[in-house]
C-alpha cells in the first residue's frame, strides 16, 4: 500500500514538472497593457478637483508618457514586441529590454517621490494647465500614424 502512495506522488509531481516546463515566457511588449488612463478631462471638471486629485491626475499622467514617449519609433498601443518588429529576441537584446523597463521604473519612482513632496506646493491652476497638456499629447498619439 505504501509502495502505490509513494510511486502515485512521484508520478503526480513528475507530471506536474513537465506540465510547468512546457510554459513559455510570452515576449514583453515595449508599451505594457497597464499603460494608459481611465478619462480625460476638460477644463471645467479639474476646476472642481481638490488639489490632491489633481496631484494623482497629474502624476499618472507623466507616468504613462514616460512609459510610452521613448517607445514611439515602435509603437504607440501595447502589444508590440521585439519579434513583431523582426528584432532579434537574443538574450543580450532581453536583457537591454529588461534593463530599459528597470531603470524606466527606477526614474518614476524617484518622480513620484519628488511629486509627493513637492507638487502640493504647486499653483493649482498650473497643475490643471500641466494635466490638460499632457492629455493632449496622448491624445495626439492617436493620431500619430498620420505622420507617417
Amino acid at each position: 500500500m505504501k509502495v502505490k502512495i509513494i510511486l502515485f506522488s512521484i508520478s503526480l509531481f513528475l507530471f506536474t514538472g513537465i506540465g510547468f516546463a512546457q510554459k513559455k515566457k510570452l515576449p514583453k511588449s515595449f508599451i505594457s497593457e497597464k499603460t494608459s488612463i481611465g478619462k480625460y478631462h476638460n477644463k471645467g471638471e479639474l476646476d472642481r478637483m481638490q488639489k490632491g486629485e489633481l496631484i494623482a491626475l497629474y502624476s499618472e499622467r507623466v507616468q504613462v508618457l514616460v512609459k510610452t514617449l521613448p517607445y514611439v519609433a515602435f509603437a504607440t498601443k501595447p502589444g508590440v514586441t521585439m519579434a513583431t518588429l523582426g528584432i532579434p529576441t537574443s538574450n543580450d537584446n532581453k536583457k537591454a529590454l529588461d534593463g530599459q523597463f528597470e531603470s524606466t521604473d527606477n526614474y518614476l519612482e524617484n518622480t513620484n517621490e519628488f511629486h509627493k513632496e513637492y507638487l502640493p506646493y504647486s499653483d493649482t491652476g498650473n497643475l490643471i494647465a500641466g494635466i490638460l497638456f499632457y492629455e493632449e499629447i496622448m491624445k495626439s498619439l492617436h493620431q500619430y500614424n498620420d505622420f507617417r
